[in-house]
């Protein structure tokens, strides 16, 4: 049999008609969208498709969607970008302790080049204290950037509380929200953001393109420089056949998204019963919140005494996440883990199991047996 995928968090297979979508541009679409001819109108039309499509997933208008090379580049481009225009007016930024690295590296980048850097705590579960985030802010901070939905434990943030306690504050807000899109309602206007930040291969397009909300009048720098495409803010001719998928994957994920939320929660949530019906109480903890509080798709779950890692390549029937590494040396919990504090215990235990469209009953029902047979194996050499 195939291995069961369970790791839509880390990436999505690309959408089949999203991927006749990708095939068809390559073949007609080719032309450079900045040409005045046909070949460059067709190219240019198939963009601001694309355009006007990611804009509608997310509630926002066409004009102000930025095509990027990924979530990466666009959480670089919002957090340095807005940092560099409003430098004069501070030089303090507010984050999350449980940021992707795509966020915190760049967090960290600036707190070297001269920025000072809050990081706002969370409990066990991921969750922010908004008296802790009101009490970040100063006068002089200039944005505060916290993911909507978390990639490891699924916790959904406060965005749009924050949001206006940034605002409050004089501070612009970006949020990450690769994990949520497709999985959740997520709409600009209602959550109060400035920037926000789209990963197209979250979204069953390709991996290399993505794109980057900026509300009209936010202030951005670029984060490189050359000629004037996107409207000046991202220089380098698009990549138009990845763009036109990236715009049918998020049509896709608007037009099926109260469908989907309802399938990935029903398998998600048969997977952790019947593993928890498999499994003795006492060595299981549940690291995701239930109901509205976490991705509808997300499972984290702290097994007692066992190693994730070596517990996944027992298992190469399973195709699925970790939150720690054991080696020699000890134990590398991820970032997300340490900010939690969870029992050491339970984290090096831990399994990251997220359902996508694909997976079906059979395939929750058959991990949950084989992850519980190998993790009572584990106990019993013990």
């Amino acid at each position: 049999m195939p291995p069961i995928y369970l790791d839509y968090n880390a990436t999505t297979p690309i959408d089949p008609a999203v991927r006749a979508a990708l095939e068809t541009a390559l073949r007609e679409q080719w032309g450079n969208p900045s040409s005045d001819h046909v070949f460059g109108r067709t190219a240019k039309g198939a963009i601001e498709l694309a355009r006007a499509q990611v804009a509608a997933l997310v509630g926002a208008d066409p004009g102000e969607i930025v095509f990027t090379g990924g979530g990466t580049e666009a959480n670089n481009h919002a957090i340095r970008g807005v940092a560099m225009a409003r430098r004069d007016l501070g030089r303090h930024l507010v984050t999350t302790a449980i940021e992707h690295p795509a966020v915190g590296e760049v967090m960290a980048f600036l707190a070297r080049e001269g920025w000072e850097v809050t990081v706002v705590p969370v409990d066990e579960y991921g969750r922010v204290n908004l008296d802790r985030v009101a009490a970040a802010l100063r006068d002089d901070t200039v944005l505060v950037s916290a993911m909507h939905a978390n990639n490891e434990i699924g916790t959904v943030l406060p965005i749009a509380e924050i949001a206006d306690l940034a605002h409050a504050h004089g501070a612009l807000m970006h949020t990450d929200a690769a994990q949520s899109l497709g999985k959740i309602p997520v709409r600009v206007r209602e959550l109060g953001v400035d920037l926000l930040s789209v990963a197209g291969h979250k979204l069953y397009a390709p991996k290399g393109v993505g794109a980057l909300y900026v509300k009209s009048g936010t202030p951005l720098d670029n984060l490189v420089f050359g000629a004037g495409h996107e409207a000046g803010r991202r220089p380098g001719t698009e990549n138009t056949p990845y763009l036109v998928a990236l715009g049918l994957a998020a049509k896709i994920a608007l037009r099926d998204l109260p469908q989907n939320m309802a399938h990935y929660a029903a398998m998600r949530d048969r997977l952790r019963d019947a593993l928890l019906a498999r499994l003795p109480a006492e060595i299981v903890r549940v690291n995701s919140l239930a109901g509205a509080q976490c991705l509808p798709n997300t499972l984290s779950i702290g097994l007692a005494d066992c190693e994730g890692d070596r517990l996944l390549r027992a298992l190469p029937e399973i195709a699925a996440g970790t939150g720690a590494a054991c080696h020699a040396g000890g134990v590398a919990l991820s970032p997300v883990l340490q900010a939690l504090r969870i029992p050491l215990k339970f984290a090096k235990g831990t399994l990251r199991l997220t359902t996508g469209r694909d997976t079906t009953a059979a395939d929750v029902d058959r991990a949950a047996a084989l992850i519980a047979e190998k993790v009572l194996e584990t106990l019993r050499r013990q």
